[in-house]
Formats: C-alpha cells, sequence, structure tokens
C-alpha cells in the first residue's frame, strides 16, 4: 500500500515562493504529524517574513531552523529527537544558528527541552506564534525563551499564510482550533487547549484570494471540522436578546461549506477531520447539493468495539457509527470514507479486535491510518489504564487490520474499472516523468499519460487498470471545471 496506509509522520521542508528581496536572515522549517502542523508552519512563516526571514531549502545554511512537532504518537516524538541530533552536528559549524521546537511537543515539554536538549534556542507553543517577535528578541540576546501558554480565542484569523512548498494549486484554510471532545488516549486538548472558531468572514477572504491566485483545490481545516460554529453578524436592536441573535445569526459548519461552496463554484472543497459524534444530517445534505465539494469525508472511528469506544471516551458506539455510515451511503451515492485506527488499546480482547475486523469488512474504507496503541503522558489512558497488550499481539493485530486495509482498497479501486472520473492534477507521477498524477473527488490518487494536459488541469480520465492504492487510465478530455 501508498504510504498513507500506516505513515505516522510526514515531514515537510519549508520553501515559501512569498519572500522579500530586502530580507536577510534565513528560515528552515520542518513540519511533522497532522495537516494541521503544516498550516501552522505557514502562519509562522507569515510573522517571520515581516521579521527579515526569508525560507530556504538549505538547513546549513539558515539563521533560525524551526521543527514543527507531533505528540500524538511516541514515534513521532523520536523522530523530531532523532532531527535535534542532526541539528546539534550542524551547530557546531555554524554555532550562530538558532533553533526552535514549535507545536504539540513544545506545549506538552515546555522547558524540559531548553535542561534536556542544549540544542534548543526557543519553545513556542501552537497558540504563542505571534510572540514570536519578542522570543526573537531573547535569543538574539543570547536568553532562552519559553511561551506555550494557551489561548481560548486565538484562531490567526488575521494573518495571511504564507504558502510553503505550495504547487500553486491545493491550500490548507484552518477553521478551527483545538478540541474539546477529551478522547482518553489523545493529548491535543492539553496541547492545543479548546475548541475555538474561526470568523467565516477571514476564512471567506482567504479562499476568496487563493482563488485569485490560481489555487485549484482547499481543504477546509481543524481537529474537529463538525463543531465549527461562529455566533456573529447581527445587530442586537433586531432581537429580544442575546440568546435569540446567538442562534439567529450562528454560522455552523454546514453553513460554511455552503458559503464556501457558493463563494467560489470552480473550486474543489475538502474538509477534515470529522468527528462521528458530532457530524450532522445537514452536512451530508449540503455535500450532496454542491457538486464542487468533494464525495469524501475522512471520519475516524479508533476501534470496532463498544467497550473499547467507552474507554476511550468515543461518544459513540459502534451501532451509531454503521448508521452514520449508511446515512453518508444514502445522501452521498459513492462518497469515499476513510478511517483512522487504533490497536492494543488497554483491556482490548481478540473479541474486540474481531469486532474492529468486521467493522471494516462492513463500511470498507477506501484508506486508512492505523497505529499501535501508544501511551501518551499526562493522557486519562495514560493515568487511569495499564498499557497491558503486549507488544508483538499489538503488532499482530496492526497487520491484520493493515491487510484487510489492503484488501479493501483493492476492492475500492477496483469499482471504478471502466469509469470516467474527474482527476485535478496536482504534480507528476513519482513513478514516470511521462505521467500527471491527481485525486478524483473520492481522494483516490489516479495517473495517466501527461499528453497536453497541464499542472492545475481538471481532466476526465477513463480508469483501465488500478493497483490496492492507485487508479491507472487514460485522459478523454478537459472537465468542464476548468
Amino acid at each position: 500500500m501508498e504510504e498513507k496506509i500506516i505513515d505516522e509522520t510526514k515531514q515537510g521542508i519549508a520553501l515559501s515562493l512569498e519572500s522579500k528581496a530586502e530580507n536577510t536572515r534565513k528560515l528552515y522549517i520542518e513540519s511533522y504529524g497532522c495537516q494541521m502542523n503544516f498550516s501552522d508552519s505557514e502562519i509562522v512563516a507569515s510573522i517571520l517574513v515581516n521579521q527579515g526571514f526569508n525560507t530556504t531549502s538549505k538547513l546549513e545554511e539558515a539563521d533560525l531552523v524551526l521543527v514543527n512537532t507531533c505528540s500524538i504518537r511516541d514515534k513521532a516524538e523520536q523522530t523530531v529527537r532523532k532531527r535535534l541530533e542532526k541539528y546539534n552536528a550542524i551547530k557546531r559549524i555554524n554555532p550562530s544558528m538558532k533553533v526552535g521546537v514549535l507545536g504539540c511537543m513544545a506545549e506538552r515539554l515546555k522547558e524540559k527541552f531548553l535542561d534536556e536538549e542544549k540544542i534548543v534556542d526557543m519553545v513556542v507553543g501552537p497558540d504563542a506564534y505571534k510572540d514570536l517577535p519578542n522570543l526573537l528578541k531573547e535569543i538574539d540576546a543570547g536568553r532562552d525563551a519559553v511561551n506555550v501558554v494557551l489561548s481560548k480565542d486565538e484562531t490567526y484569523g488575521d494573518i495571511s499564510p504564507v504558502r510553503l512548498g505550495t504547487n500553486g494549486i491545493n491550500a490548507l484554510v484552518s477553521i478551527t482550533r483545538g478540541c474539546d471532545n477529551m478522547c482518553t488516549f489523545c493529548v491535543v486538548p492539553f496541547t492545543r487547549g479548546r475548541e475555538r472558531s474561526r470568523d467565516p468572514r477571514s476564512i471567506l477572504e482567504e479562499i476568496n484570494d487563493l482563488a485569485q491566485k490560481g489555487y485549484k483545490e482547499i481543504t477546509l481545516l481543524g481537529q474537529n471540522v463538525d463543531s465549527y460554529l461562529w455566533y456573529g453578524g447581527g445587530l442586537k436592536k433586531d432581537f429580544k436578546n442575546a440568546s435569540e441573535m446567538e442562534k439567529a445569526t450562528a454560522t455552523s459548519f454546514s453553513g460554511l461549506l455552503a458559503m464556501v461552496a457558493e463563494a467560489q463554484p470552480k473550486l474543489r472543497i475538502r474538509f477534515s477531520t470529522s468527528n462521528p459524534q458530532d457530524m450532522t444530517e445537514d452536512v451530508l445534505h449540503t455535500v450532496a447539493k454542491y457538486q464542487n465539494i468533494c464525495n469524501y469525508i475522512h471520519l475516524p472511528v479508533q476501534s470496532g468495539s463498544t467497550r473499547i469506544l467507552k474507554e476511550m471516551n468515543r461518544q459513540h458506539t459502534r451501532e451509531e457509527y454503521i448508521e452514520l455510515i449508511d446515512k453518508i451511503h444514502e445522501i452521498i451515492p459513492g462518497c469515499g470514507i476513510s478511517q483512522d485506527l487504533i490497536t492494543g488499546f488497554p483491556t482490548e480482547t481478540e473479541e474486540d479486535h474481531q469486532d474492529t475486523l468486521s467493522l471494516m469488512e462492513y463500511v470498507k474504507y477506501y484508506f486508512g491510518f492505523m497505529f499501535k496503541y501508544s501511551e501518551r503522558p499526562g493522557t486519562t489512558a495514560a493515568r487511569k489504564l495499564k498499557d497491558d497488550i503486549p507488544e508483538e499481539i499489538k503488532k499482530q493485530r496492526l497487520t491484520e487490520i493493515v491487510d484487510a486495509q489492503r484488501k479493501h482498497s483493492a476492492y475500492r479501486t477496483n469499482q471504478f474499472l471502466g469509469k470516467t472520473v474527474e482527476v485535478l492534477i496536482e504534480r507528476e507521477s513519482k513513478k514516470s516523468d511521462a505521467q500527471w498524477s491527481g485525486r478524483n473527488p473520492q481522494s483516490l490518487v489516479v495517473v495517466f499519460p501527461k499528453e497536453s494536459y497541464k499542472l492545475g488541469d481538471f481532466v476526465m480520465v477513463k480508469i483501465a487498470d488500478c493497483t490496492s492504492a492507485t487508479l491507472i487510465g487514460e485522459p478523454v478530455g478537459y472537465s468542464s471545471n476548468n
């Protein structure tokens, strides 16, 4: 399978096209983990461009190195520690280079980074990026700098992100930050704070700007996009009380989706991530209504066992999840669905594991992200549940889950044989410079001969062959979306 099946950490080296000629200092950013971290790195780069930094892809020439970190699994943290060792070797050659840790690991470990990792000069939490100018002054003066204070209202909605490593086609647009769900295995509520939604006007302004710059697809991004809710926009004199005003003027996620789809009908729209307990039927009807919203939902389930879901503090049962899957297929025929799964959660029995496999068989996900349980310090599971599943059993169960997903992915790709699908060209194929690569609305990768098509084109492709992760076809003409 391709990396999206089990990849735990993705690394991005930031190189911006939006630099300033007068800037003299070099910034090097690496991002790990979820899409939100990559989006945050673009916010950081925007702030630092105004502080005299342009980005570089060459670590050795950097004046400032920032690593945007992930704490969701231990493997991600270990990857970052190995990178810090490399920075240390570079810093011995270039002692003036400064190193900062951003993101979830910064929030979780705080000052420990300065004590344990002698290479680190600056530690900045996800809600403190606007304080970077002050923190830079501290490290330029030879002092360590830390700000990991969480915010109840920071959304960075007033900052126009610098697009990093961009292909000029796909862009991330953050709409919410934080999470209130308190799953027992997850550090996100502790590292990113409470949920808050961004003003829809600023979201539309960013999206309209992206469309003007020629971007063809945006992903609305949040830890839990279905919790998006913005109050505002009315005149108080028009309502009897504040409660009435809030209800009348609130923008829900389905409302935001509709606003974006109508504002830019030629722009392809995706969103991530959804939570089963918060996804409402009106969202599904909105996806079905607008042709430019992709028929694809990433819907993490984590386990197929209701008992384990309760231990995880997931606010849905197996039966409720299946009911939602059925509703998705009823309202959005042909919708692609992907998953997140954790195997080896404390107390998981073989029966629980079989429940997960049977749920996968029922849904037949298009693809997924699957992991062994990794105890995260500070979480409820770490405090109250013993990590009692032997490593060899975790590995065996993960193998069985990945094998099942591989089979289901092959089933899904085979369903497209002989069909014609719309593909947005995003890049050259990894395996052949004579082919383009893009995705269809269900987020499946499609490769086909380049012919006279170019990056950013919407092309209709007839599928002739497939692997378990990729559709292979021949172009038959431009899509009407061009």
